[in-house]
């Protein structure tokens, strides 16, 4: 969001309630949009956890304390079945009615845990469908282009990209399994991955983790 608001675009923020274990991220995507000058934030109730095929939606452990070397070398239990398929569909619908062409999305395919819907040819293909599945596509009114500016990133190099640019990471949350709901757990992926970026990029985490993680 950062990034779009350098480089001019005005900000409508959209962000998902899916059934998530950790749907504190929500609060925080709230703060964000607040803090960065978003038109608006808008909520979508998506219910994947109904469908289920995930540790974020169902009961079963989320991985913890797995060695960095092993992460991105398949696809977690944390993968959620074609959530980013739904999130990006629903956004370019939005985004149809808001009359907005450019879509940013921050998925990683560096630094990341092995989901294919973070690909770069993942978003080729749904930049494709999108504007052959659109009124404003298919009568040339307009061509939807998604962004991604963060997909060849290291950690540390959006960690780095985000403090140029002023972002305020106490406000970010990016644990899987917030212990009481709320407190990075700091042993799953997710917040191995941070830990690993800022230690990286040489800036202390202002998030607290777990005494437990």
């Amino acid at each position: 969001m950062a990034i779009a608001v350098r480089d001019g675009f005005e900000i409508y923020s959209l962000s998902f309630h899916y059934g998530q274990r950790h749907s504190v991220e929500l609060d925080a995507a709230r703060n964000i949009a607040k803090a960065l000058g978003a038109r608006r934030h808008l909520v979508l109730r998506v219910d994947l956890d109904r469908i289920g095929g995930s540790a974020l939606t169902e009961g079963f452990e989320v991985p913890k304390d797995r060695p960095l070397g092993e992460l991105g070398q398949d696809i977690p239990v944390t993968y959620v079945p074609a959530r980013n398929t739904v999130f990006l569909a629903l956004a370019v619908g939005w985004a149809e009615v808001l009359g907005s062409w450019d879509l940013f999305i921050g998925v990683n395919a560096l630094d990341y845990s092995g989901y294919p819907d973070c690909r770069p040819e993942f978003i080729r293909a749904f930049e494709r469908s999108a504007n052959l599945g659109t009124r404003a596509g298919v009568q040339g009114q307009a061509s939807f282009r998604i962004h991604t500016p963060l997909i060849r990133m290291s950690k540390a190099e959006i960690i780095r990209t985000g403090m140029a640019l002023g972002v305020d990471f106490s406000l970010t949350h990016s644990c899987y399994d917030p212990v009481d709901g709320r407190r990075a757990c700091g042993r799953c992926d997710s917040c191995l991955l941070r830990k690993k970026g800022f230690a990286e990029a040489g800036f202390p985490d202002p998030v607290s983790y777990s005494v437990h993680g």
